[in-house]
């Protein structure tokens, strides 16, 4: 298989896959709908697999389709940042890049983001400092922050990464001990694992978004998740935890979902720059980075 020659179909595919139509790539690529439509048939016929099926509503991918998708979106974006880099002249960005992050994020978010930023400016000196709280760009000398919930009031520029839902967990021998509760009334008789900014009043969301706003006993209080999932693991509650998170857990049996149509507070993340004009090209890299290693954990 000449990965040469397919280079140019992969591009062509991705843009595809990002919108879910035929059209719309055309148009963004400056071709016709026919064309695009002959380079993705020469590239399933290359590869051997159907990647694409479409639908009276757009494009749905196969299994295999997304699997491509994930391995071939980075090389667009390199390609697109390479010519950035060449279009610009610009020197490679060089010196710290330094960035804060909340805690739960570092392991398949942030720092497979960072391995790849430094592979493509190798003169970055990436310094990460993970934190729950809000930092002040300016006064803690970030370069970047993501950051989750309601933004304070400030004139740096915030862009949307994307949403993360909690869900109530617990473990097995827990739930078998003290029941599965049948309703959101029966969690009252359940203990709680709390985190700092959860009370004794939680706000429980069913699936029309009915919010139901539930009196609980916590049994513990504890400032990090990694210590939540940790009582929760030891059978001392239930907990919320971040969805994408506790999903490892839920497919090996460690944890069980109560209640699975309810969740807890959906949290909105920020990347959040002080840049008013445009952004240096490593930042916006690391966003563009974090962005999909974000959504790729989220849909997992």
């Amino acid at each position: 298989m000449n990965s040469v020659k397919l280079a140019p179909l992969l591009l062509i595919f991705v843009e595809v896959a990002k919108k879910r139509s035929f059209t719309a790539a055309a148009k963004q690529l400056g071709l016709s709908k026919s064309a695009i439509s002959q380079q993705i048939k020469r590239l399933e016929e290359a590869t051997g697999q159907q990647l694409l099926v479409r639908n009276t509503r757009g494009v749905v991918l196969t299994a295999v389709g997304e699997t491509l998708l994930a391995r071939s979106e980075l090389l667009s974006e390199q390609l697109g940042l390479t010519l950035t880099e060449l279009d610009s002249a610009k020197e490679q960005p060089s010196g710290h890049f330094n960035v804060s992050v909340p805690p739960f994020f570092e392991k398949n978010i942030v720092v497979p983001a960072l391995k790849q930023l430094s592979l493509e400016f190798p003169k970055i000196v990436p310094k990460l400092i993970v934190t729950g709280r809000w930092r002040d760009l300016i006064e803690n000398n970030l370069d970047a922050a993501i950051f989750g919930g309601n933004i304070k009031n400030t004139n740096y520029r915030a862009l949307p990464i994307g949403d993360v839902p909690e869900v109530l967990c617990a473990s097995p021998r827990y739930i078998k001990q003290q029941g599965q509760p049948a309703n959101i009334d029966e969690l009252t008789q359940h203990n709680f694992i709390a985190t700092p900014w959860q009370h004794d009043v939680i706000n429980l969301f069913d699936e029309q978004q009915n919010k139901h706003a539930v009196s609980v006993h916590h049994c513990a209080k504890v400032n990090t998740l990694q210590t939540v999932l940790e009582m929760t693991l030891n059978d001392m509650g239930i907990a919320f935890y971040p969805e994408f998170l506790a999903q490892p857990h839920l497919a090996n049996q460690q944890l069980i979902r109560v209640l699975p149509n309810i969740r807890g507070k959906t949290w909105q993340f920020y990347f959040l720059h002080q840049y008013q004009g445009k952004k240096p090209v490593h930042i916006t890299r690391f966003y563009e980075l974090f962005c999909h290693y974000f959504t790729r954990e989220n849909k997992r």
